[in-house]
């Protein structure tokens, strides 16, 4: 990899079929030669993917050089549980965790409920995981707020909470406002000490883009909806147009000393592999 490009890593789901499952693995074959520092492998968001994401974790180990980060949520176990998974994936040889406190089983949108015994938010997941082994631990961050968070500073108090219970690296949401990032890795930087990573989503359609951005409160620019207007029978030329943008918006955050991107690849290679080459990553290849 050339001195001058920056580090990449990439997050994956679980398949739920077969056909998934190729889809998967075709990806993973493609991206691998980049050398990414990790890839993560989410989990359901009220845990239903355990299993999978398990096996899933279990396959990178087994058949590619790749460092496997699995998601791990507070939702729908008790601490027993979690720390029995914890337990087994440091005997498999895992030695970093992304701790999330996830999603409550009704969606995004319902109110959370810790589980009952379980841990009640990601700042004791992190303290709970590292009394059991000396993980590397990533958390999230929220750079435009969670949308259930009362206010921008109780947020950051949160990402502080959890740095400050152990979590070394933190992954933000995906965004598309870079100023709105700016101001957030400023805010972090004069409360914590901790690796902010940008998550990058290059979407290729808007209307899935506009449904993920309203899950997670991130703001989409006007000229977004422009730029994909009238293109919805014409893949090829959205997938150039997407590509365009996520190097444009990388581009800019470099120019402002970033040099970390992890990209949500929704189990698709062709984009976020478009988008590293360009950006002169080059790994294996």
């Amino acid at each position: 990899m050339s001195q001058q490009a920056p580090r990449v890593s990439f997050e994956f789901f679980p398949p739920k079929t077969a056909e998934a499952a190729d889809s998967l693995w075709r990806t993973v074959e493609r991206l691998a030669p980049l050398g990414p520092e990790f890839v993560s492998v989410t989990y359901g968001a009220d845990g239903s993917t355990r299993e999978r994401t398990h096996q899933v974790i279990a396959d990178i180990l087994a058949n590619t050089r790749l460092r496997p980060v699995p998601h791990l949520t507070c939702v729908g176990a008790d601490t027993a549980e979690i720390d029995a998974i914890a337990d087994s994936y440091w005997a498999m040889g895992v030695r970093s965790l992304v701790a999330l406190r996830g999603d409550p089983s009704g969606g995004a949108e319902a109110d959370y409920v810790p589980t009952p015994g379980g841990y009640p938010y990601a700042a004791e997941l992190v303290e709970g995981l590292l009394a059991k082994h000396p993980f590397d631990v990533y958390v999230a961050a929220y750079p435009e707020t969670h949308p259930s968070a009362p206010s921008a500073a109780f947020d950051l108090e949160n990402l502080q909470r959890k740095v400050e219970a152990g979590a070394t690296h933190a992954i933000t949401q995906f965004f598309f406002d870079n100023d709105a990032f700016l101001r957030f890795r400023d805010a972090v930087a004069r409360k914590m000490t901790v690796d902010l990573i940008p998550g990058m989503l290059p979407v290729t359609n808007f209307q899935t883009l506009l449904r993920f951005a309203s899950a997670c409160g991130a703001q989409i620019p006007a000229r977004f909806a422009t730029m994909f207007e009238g293109l919805d029978d014409d893949p090829t030329t959205r997938q150039l147009i997407a590509a365009h943008m996520a190097v444009e918006q990388v581009e800019a955050l470099r120019a402002e000393g970033v040099d970390a991107f992890h990209f949500y690849t929704l189990n698709r290679a062709d984009l976020s592999f478009a988008v590293c080459h360009a950006l002169g990553v080059r790994g294996d290849v």
